[in-house]
């Protein structure tokens, strides 16, 4: 056991289950290494974001989230400026993309960190089905993908290991940087903020799983089939729903679904830098 630290995080924003994958893989692959214990902690749901998350120069934590419009998820952003303390801890800095491409979402994610006291060791993005549509990177990430990421994850152990964290990192992109414009199938710009997810009323059967796993808790508990909220385009309900009861109909986000099946079916390179 490395004595100058107590354990390995696997610290996530993953609304359907991607980001948590890669991140406890990433995590358990180092604690393995490092003969340390690994912990899981989530920032996905509504009374998960309640605490801050405090840690320290005895902590290695492996922070993830998906890539939204080319950077972090907007809605999470706050919080994981305000929320999220490094202390001095060491920290691997890690975004899922669906196929499409990454953008400027590493580098902002690799300098948000380093303001927030942490020193940042390595920095990734991993290629998953696009949850928009599973034929947007089907299978990913894939056998390759994965070896790919656990020889990320030995090398990260490594330059821990050897006590050299808080080496510069040449991370491609922007920052800042502005989100991604969506566009539709005539290459466009398109809008869908104000995008909500339907209910096929007679599939429904009221389970609330739906409610439950929303990560901005939009949808109401009561009626599943009311959305108040701010819906973030996550695609947790409709992932969640046994029923298959929750889908989207705006004509713009489905014409953008659509352009990025056009474009996007090429197999996207990942990110890997320590």
């Amino acid at each position: 056991m490395d004595k100058r630290f107590k354990q390995v995080v696997a610290l996530y924003f993953s609304p359907t289950g991607n980001a948590r994958k890669v991140a406890v893989e990433v995590g358990s692959r180092i604690a393995q290494i490092l003969h340390l214990p690994l912990e899981q902690q989530s920032f996905t749901l509504p009374k998960e974001r309640r605490e801050v998350f405090s840690f320290g120069p005895e902590d290695i934590v492996v922070c993830m989230t998906p890539v939204y419009a080319g950077r972090l998820p907007n809605k999470m952003l706050s919080f994981i400026q305000e929320n999220i303390k490094g202390n001095g801890a060491t920290a691997i800095t890690m975004n899922v993309f669906g196929n499409r491409n990454y953008d400027n979402a590493p580098i902002e994610f690799y300098n948000e960190m380093k303001k927030n006291g942490f020193q940042v060791a390595a920095v990734a993005a991993v290629p998953t089905e696009h949850v928009f549509l599973a034929d947007i990177g089907q299978g990913r990430p894939n056998s390759h993908d994965m070896a790919q990421v656990l020889e990320f994850a030995e090398q990260a152990a490594k330059k821990i290991a050897a006590g050299t964290p808080s080496t510069e990192l040449a991370v491609p992109g922007a920052y800042p940087a502005p989100y991604y414009t969506p566009l539709g199938v005539d290459n466009q710009p398109v809008q869908f903020l104000k995008a909500k997810p339907q209910t096929h009323l007679e599939h429904c059967d009221s389970c609330g799983a739906c409610a439950r796993r929303c990560p901005t808790g939009a949808i109401s508990p009561e009626d599943t089939s009311l959305v108040p909220g701010t819906c973030i385009k996550c695609q947790a309900c409709v992932k969640v729903c046994h029923t298959k009861a929750k889908h989207f109909t705006d004509p713009a986000f489905l014409s953008h679904v659509q352009m990025l099946a056009n474009n996007y079916l090429r197999p996207a390179e990942g990110l890997f830098l320590v």
